[in-house]
């Protein structure tokens, strides 16, 4: 049955799972956004923490919604139940570690209405304690098609904003790289991705972060090209190469 959205509204999902180190932060960074028109929906993935009592103050006198899950999930479903409870036009998601520029969302959705896009992303950052939010600048491609995309993944999941109107059925596989196998299932329908050239995001990186390990996100990468994708051998070698010298060219 088809969903009547709140137009203009933007649904943001953030998924926690025993984080009350940075959640907070994360949670003003959308408080502060200067586009006003938006609900933040909180999944908490079963969490051994008391989230809720951490957050209580937002909850109260904003448009934030806190759901906590009966058992751990995963990210990927974690997302999905969020998805299905979001009301807006627009989705768009946010880690609850992740950092977003006041002006995010308002220059985003101008993009978005402005050239008439269902799916955009942005530049954003990566950092540390130690950068101060001045991490290493991910820049970002004008267009970005599935075949473009099957070279390796450039859209940061936290820059990304959807028009569901436009895009049906969005929902994460259980999968590793869960937002990387959601994009090209859209580019792969027949849309295309567009990058907005504004340095609008910041991505926290952890010791503990699982895009952080190489080895396991190439192993991952393959299984994509194989397991879902169904590439055959030639097509699977061809895009990994293009994949590792990404990586590569990335350390230069």
């Amino acid at each position: 049955m088809y969903k009547s959205f709140d137009l203009g509204r933007i649904s943001i999902i953030m998924p926690v799972y025993n984080n009350l180190d940075y959640i907070q932060d994360s949670i003003l960074s959308v408080i502060n956004q200067t586009y006003n028109n938006w609900e933040l929906i909180i999944i908490d993935d079963a969490s051994n923490v008391d989230i809720k009592s951490a957050i209580g103050q937002y909850l109260k006198e904003y448009c934030i919604i806190y759901f906590k899950l009966e058992e751990n999930l995963g990210v990927a479903a974690a997302r999905n139940r969020g998805i299905e409870i979001a009301n807006g036009q627009y989705l768009a998601f946010l880690d609850s570690d992740d950092i977003w520029h006041p002006q995010k969302l308002e220059k985003q959705i101008s993009f978005m209405k402005k050239n008439d896009i269902a799916f955009s992303y942005t530049q954003y950052r990566h950092f540390s304690e130690k950068d101060k939010y001045e991490g290493k600048l991910i820049d970002v491609k004008e267009r970005v098609t599935y075949k473009e995309l099957l070279k390796g993944n450039i859209i940061g999941c936290l820059t990304v904003v959807i028009d569901r109107e436009k895009i049906k059925n969005i929902m994460m596989r259980s999968e590793r790289h869960e937002d990387y196998i959601l994009w090209l299932q859209i580019l792969k329908s027949g849309y295309e991705a567009y990058g907005l050239k504004e340095d609008l995001a910041r991505y926290r990186i952890s010791s503990n972060s699982l895009s952080g390990n190489k080895f396991k996100s190439a192993i991952w990468t393959w299984r994509i090209y194989r397991n879902i994708e169904k590439l055959n051998l030639w097509e699977s070698l061809y895009y990994f190469l293009h994949y590792l010298l990404r990586g590569v060219l990335k350390r230069l």
